[in-house]
């Protein structure tokens, strides 16, 4: 029976255009295939729906890493929270400041 290039419903179109050859059903194969649609991605990045895929990805790979990577994206986050803490408790003393006045 000859191939016709169609995949089938869940597997990845890769394994038809780019990973010929490759078992589609190899996890490793599977985990490049995502690397490869991941890095191949372009869209609009000035959106909001743009900039949390952004946020999503970066907690994906975060997760995906482990050690001193892991401990590092960790503290990346507290302080990116910590940052945005303190700039609200800033405008929120400046509002009462310009309210009580």
């Amino acid at each position: 029976m000859a191939d016709d290039g169609a995949s089938l419903p869940g597997q990845n179109p890769r394994f038809h255009e780019d990973l010929v050859g490759l078992d589609p059903y190899d996890p490793e194969a599977l985990a490049f295939a995502e690397h490869l649609d991941r890095i191949e991605r372009c869209g609009p990045n000035f959106t909001i729906e743009a900039a949390l895929d952004g946020v999503a990805d970066f907690a994906d790979s975060s997760n995906r890493l482990g050690g001193l990577r892991y401990w590092v994206s960790a503290l990346i986050v507290v302080l990116i929270v910590l940052g945005v803490i303190v700039a609200a408790w800033d405008i929120v003393v400046h509002a009462l400041a310009w309210l009580a006045a």
